[in-house]
């Protein structure tokens, strides 16, 4: 490999350049993501232990390296169990990666129709109802907080499940291609509490707790209000009428990969 420069006895070489490089682009896009959340600070202070054992090390402070050696030989399984929602987090953002969608793409054959119909019709009779719409993750672990159901979609199923005397009402249906997965289910609250100055309640917190760790598409309907709202990749949209929800479901379901690879050239030529 070629030789940059020396210093003493080390050698610092074209490859040592890239490894650099890459494990410095690998650290800070984990802290853009994470920036803000308690993960970050936790991050910040595994580095700094580490940093602080790799000195102890060099300078033969043994009784220090010892004991910095017992959390490091167990930080690789103390950052998965602490991490574990950051990890998930990460994994999304990946998969909703444009690259990664086209190599893996997946034909989502979705009732639009029956959903915006449902949805509506709850809305007048200010049912309250939670919708997740799978796009390309699975759900599979929410999905079995509730009762499993592998029924086919259909308007008077979607509705009565959110009738108020049902038990299943206050629950999450989540939908799979045009089957019912499962309903009754337990969501993830996200900790956005208020959107637009105003306070949402656990329904809207549950649909953007999903949406920022699978890769979804939440439909709200509001039981105060009978408002309904979208959320996704932890984004909240309200004023929906039948025709922009049906076109948000659509553009959501079936993106355009010709679309995304123009986006990303234009992006690409920016830079």
């Amino acid at each position: 490999m070629i030789e940059l420069f020396k210093i003493g006895f080390l050698t610092f070489s074209l490859s040592d350049l890239i490894d650099i490089s890459i494990v410095s682009i690998i650290f800070y896009k984990l802290y853009s993501t994470l920036r803000g959340t308690i993960a970050a600070q936790i991050i910040i202070g595994l580095l700094i232990i580490i940093i602080i054992s790799f000195i102890a090390q060099l300078i033969h402070l043994r009784a220090v390296s010892w004991l910095l050696k017992l959390i490091t030989d167990v930080w690789v399984i103390a950052f998965i169990v602490v991490f574990q929602p950051e990890i998930r987090r990460i994994l999304v953002l990946l998969a909703r990666n444009p690259i990664i969608k086209k190599i893996f793409r997946t034909e989502v054959k979705l009732p639009t129709d029956i959903i915006v119909d449902s949805a509506f019709e709850l809305s007048q009779n200010q049912h309250g109802a939670l919708i997740v719409l799978i796009k390309s993750s699975g759900t599979r672990g929410f999905a079995e907080t509730g009762e499993i159901i592998n029924a086919r979609l259909s308007k008077s199923l979607l509705t009565s499940i959110f009738f108020p005397r049902s038990p299943l009402h206050d629950g999450a249906v989540i939908i799979k291609d045009d089957i019912i997965e499962a309903a009754g289910c337990t969501l993830p609250l996200s900790q956005v509490t208020k959107w637009n100055e105003q306070s949402l309640g656990m329904r809207h917190r549950a649909g953007l707790g999903i949406s920022e760790q699978a890769d979804v598409i939440c439909i709200i309907v509001s039981e105060e209000t009978g408002s309904i709202s979208t959320a996704e990749n932890g984004i909240l949209e309200t004023g929906f009428s039948k025709q922009s929800l049906r076109d948000k479901i659509n553009s959501s379901i079936r993106l355009n990969q010709n679309q995304n690879w123009k986006n990303i050239f234009d992006n690409f030529k920016k830079k």
